[in-house]
């Protein structure tokens, strides 16, 4: 397991710089950040000249990611354009942004996994359709859809909770966007949940542990879900991610100020320091995540074990 965990801290370098450097070539090479420093107004060719030397713009774009990596590595990510440094934007943004991405993965995991169970041990059933049919609507349905549905039910009409989150963004004001952001993943977990089931249902081990005599709720969390869980784990694990990095939708429709937000005005305002640095972090957080998924598969299933 040890050499495992290596090796595949390794694999990640290479995927981590080739990424970093694709982010970087696409908004840097693709766009001039000076002249979205200025806006509409055309900068003055004696300060343009001095701003790209100070931005160390002037160089070849190789050397710009050298130079910028090599800030990375001393917890520098840059200045934005409103003089502000983009790790004291982080510092605000990721914390709400994990708070709401933790409350839509417990959404999806308990909701979705008990409807999937319940489908898959129920196939063909009323059950199993009405599942199917719920979570083919969700996943129909775009995100900024059901976000301001569920915006104007909760919140204007029923008033259950606040419309908007104020800027501390607390849990609480969190789980309504939480459901929102995890809505749509919560449909995928329930169908693939579901057809794990359905075809480890069939397989021979658990046969065997019902043979056995085996109670039917220790064959069905012991032996049926535990080895189901595996695609689950798999999809969930590349969602972290997913989820925090597209959150843009959600955050605006409810006024989070979050990681989703700081791109949004990132990308608005062609701020390429912001936009980079938070796409950087975003990169290490799907590394990881993926990293403990493959970790993960050895508890789930015992069959597993890594030279």
């Amino acid at each position: 397991m040890g050499r495992y965990v290596i090796r595949r801290l390794l694999q990640m370098i290479p995927v981590f710089i080739g990424s970093t450097f694709l982010i970087f070539f696409m908004v840097y090479a693709l766009g001039d950040p000076v002249a979205a420093l200025f806006g509409d107004k055309a900068p003055d060719p004696a300060t343009a000249a001095r701003i790209r030397q100070e931005l160390y713009l002037d160089q070849p774009l190789w050397k710009q990611y050298l130079h910028y990596m090599g800030q990375i590595l001393t917890g520098n990510f840059g200045t934005a354009f409103n003089g502000q440094k983009v790790t004291e934007l982080m510092y605000d943004a990721f914390p709400v942004t994990l708070r709401l991405t933790l409350v839509a993965i417990v959404f999806e995991i308990v909701i979705g996994i008990t409807l999937g169970l319940l489908s898959g041990l129920r196939r063909g059933r009323s059950v199993d359709t009405s599942v199917l049919l719920v979570t083919l609507v969700v996943v129909s349905v775009p995100t900024f859809v059901s976000g301001y549905v569920l915006q104007y039910l909760f919140g204007v009409k029923w008033q259950v909770v606040s419309p908007s989150v104020s800027p501390a963004a607390p849990l609480d004001e969190l789980l309504l966007p939480g459901v929102v952001l995890g809505l749509v993943s919560l449909a995928y977990v329930t169908r693939l949940t579901r057809t794990s089931i359905v075809e480890n249902s069939r397989a021979d081990y658990l046969r065997t542990a019902v043979a056995k005599g085996l109670p039917r709720h220790r064959v069905v969390t012991r032996h049926l879900l535990r080895n189901s869980l595996i695609p689950v784990a798999t999809f969930i694990g590349t969602d972290v991610g997913a989820l925090m990095g597209g959150a843009i939708v959600t955050e605006r429709i409810f006024n989070i100020h979050g990681v989703g937000y700081e791109l949004y005005q990132g990308i608005l305002r062609q701020n390429s320091p912001t936009v980079v640095g938070f796409v950087t972090i975003l990169v290490i957080v799907f590394l990881v995540a993926n990293l403990l998924v493959d970790l993960l598969y050895a508890v789930l299933d015992p069959r597993i074990r890594y030279a």
